[in-house]
């Protein structure tokens, strides 16, 4: 029961994407999207390659250009006082 309604704990805002399996639908997509226009791939370490680069272009994308959550409602859920993201910190 502890671990279904675990959820609730963090503010009814992130309720939401914390349920979404959307964005990492989105980036499975991206990486056949990719992989198909490269069809057959050399060797593994190609495939590790590939997917190693979408997924740190992904994760600049959602640091800098998308918030997926806010700053303020992550604020609530930790322990400092202050959050920041590596990317955008000043």
């Amino acid at each position: 029961r502890d671990d279904v309604l675990a959820y609730m704990d963090f503010p009814r805002e992130h309720w939401a994407q914390i349920a979404s399996t959307n964005p990492l639908e989105r980036v499975n997509r991206e990486i056949k999207r990719r992989s198909d226009v490269i069809g057959i791939f050399p060797n593994d370490e190609a495939i590790v390659r590939l997917v190693g680069a979408l997924m740190l272009e992904t994760n600049d994308e959602w640091t800098v250009a998308r918030r997926y959550m806010s700053l303020e409602s992550l604020a609530r859920v930790t322990d400092t006082t202050t959050v920041r993201l590596s990317a955008v910190a000043t």
